[in-house]
């Protein structure tokens, strides 16, 4: 998958911390191992782990950003895309 920044217009992918950018490459990484456990659900991934995970992205970005660890949001397994699913629904 190609890096959800690198697909943003120049000047706005420029206001990307770096730590948001090497969170969402570890990610990546790992995305494959996560499949299982976090299908379907919004996580908060940071310092080569979970940091936050559930099916309400406001309540899980909040979590995930209250660490300061400039963390990389998503929903796995829905990557690419918005879905109703993702929210639970």
């Amino acid at each position: 998958m190609k890096s959800i920044v690198n697909q943003l217009p120049l000047d706005i992918a420029r206001q990307i911390h770096p730590d948001r950018q090497k969170n969402e490459a570890g990610y990546w990484a790992v995305r494959d191992q996560l499949l299982q456990q976090y299908r379907g659900q919004w996580i908060g991934f940071a310092d080569g782990k979970v940091i936050a995970s559930g099916t309400s992205p406001v309540t899980v970005f909040h979590a995930a950003e209250a660490t300061g660890l400039h963390p990389f949001f998503i929903c796995v397994g829905r990557e690419g895309w918005w879905t109703p699913n993702c929210r639970g629904e």
